[in-house]
């Protein structure tokens, strides 16, 4: 096994030539005779288990070793011993300054260096191995955390493909609604910072809308199909897809965090409410509604009108995007009005890109 470096930095050789024969059995010792061939050493060998470090020396003394390693955060990872003929009251508060492990003052007493030196030694070497430990396990943490969020991005993405499979016109329409709902969220998170979104919600919420139409599972095939315009009985149990939707939902609940499973809920529930109160199913008012349901349902309604359906023609996206802005399509909140505005271009850029590629 090879043996661990020592660095002994001293202008002095007999200081140089003691030190070394207190280490020479137990470690590699390297020598530098002033602090410059000390930084040229430390660049050579960052593996370094220990230095000895004077403080006064010709060139480049000792502090301005300790200088250079803080700016390039080496004080953290290779421990320093400061040997000094500087009094405690000079030496020690500015070294300990840097944060190094210990200041003897010469005359020293070797087995007193030994013994401080190896257990520095150990003790580095400790919070090496623990902090290899730790980043090995959040590692492993983090390929679990990635393994259930692709197995939970699986069961979504299937959930969402058996409503697609018996809607057949829809196509990719719960693609497109994640497309459209990530963007939308950006510039909530960029103009509407009240809201309180961040980089791990907007993931989240845009994952849930996958799952806003879960319920039409329940309607029945008569009433979910029909090429024509629905009867007001017809509508009405078409309207029951959110509160169905919602009970699929809670038979999972077990496999989603708290915080999820919620934009889950409140998007499957309440896509379909409006500003004014003339939603449903509950007929929620205003900011009653949640902001993640909100940018769904705006989302939800674009992509409706510029996409064929059985019983309509896709608009153009110019058309579209005026019925929405016009209230031809319900009350949306001003915020999420500005925020459609504002994704205007992009939202335009999707659609053409989506017609150009097969996206199945």
């Amino acid at each position: 096994m090879d043996k661990q470096k020592i660095l002994i930095v001293d202008d002095e050789e007999i200081n140089r030539a003691i030190l070394n024969m207190m280490f020479e059995s137990d470690y590699e010792v390297l020598e530098a005779t002033d602090g410059r061939y000390a930084v040229k050493n430390i660049e050579d060998n960052q593996d370094l288990a220990l230095i000895l470090l004077d403080v006064v020396m010709p060139v480049m003394d000792g502090f301005s070793v300790l200088e250079y390693m803080k700016e390039n955060r080496l004080l953290e990872k290779i421990p320093v011993i400061l040997i000094t003929s500087m009094t405690p009251e000079e030496s020690e508060e500015k070294a300990y300054q840097y944060n190094i492990a210990d200041v003897m003052h010469k005359p020293f007493e070797p087995n007193v260096v030994i013994r401080r030196a190896k257990n520095i030694i150990e003790l580095y070497q400790n919070k090496h191995n623990m902090e290899l430990r730790l980043r090995e396990q959040e590692k492993t943490i983090r390929e679990q955390e990635r393994k259930i969020q692709d197995n939970n991005e699986f069961m979504i993405d299937a959930l969402s493909t058996v409503v697609e499979f018996r809607n057949v016109e829809t196509g990719d329409h719960v693609r497109r609604i994640k497309y459209f709902t990530r963007i939308l969220l950006k510039y909530l998170m960029k103009y509407f910072p009240k809201y309180n979104i961040t980089a791990s919600q907007m993931d989240q919420i845009a994952r849930a809308s996958a799952l806003h139409d879960i319920g039409k599972i329940g309607i029945p095939d008569a009433i979910l199909l029909k090429p024509g315009k629905l009867t007001p009985e017809e509508y009405e149990i078409m309207k029951t897809h959110t509160t169905i939707g919602c009970g699929i939902l809670e038979s999972f609940k077990s496999s989603y965090s708290d915080e999820f499973y919620q934009y889950c809920y409140e998007i499957c529930r309440y896509h379909h409410e409006r500003w004014d109160g003339k939603g449903y199913p509950d007929h929620l008012v205003g900011e009653a509604i949640p902001i993640s349901a909100q940018i769904v349902s705006i989302a939800d309604v674009y992509e409706a009108l510029v996409s064929d359906r059985v019983y309509k023609s896709a608009y153009s996206n110019a058309a579209a995007y005026e019925m929405i802005l016009n209230g031809e399509c319900g009350q949306f909140s001003p915020d999420v009005i500005e925020c459609f505005e504002l994704a205007k271009e992009d939202f335009f850029n999707i659609v053409e890109v989506i017609k150009m590629f097969n996206f199945t």
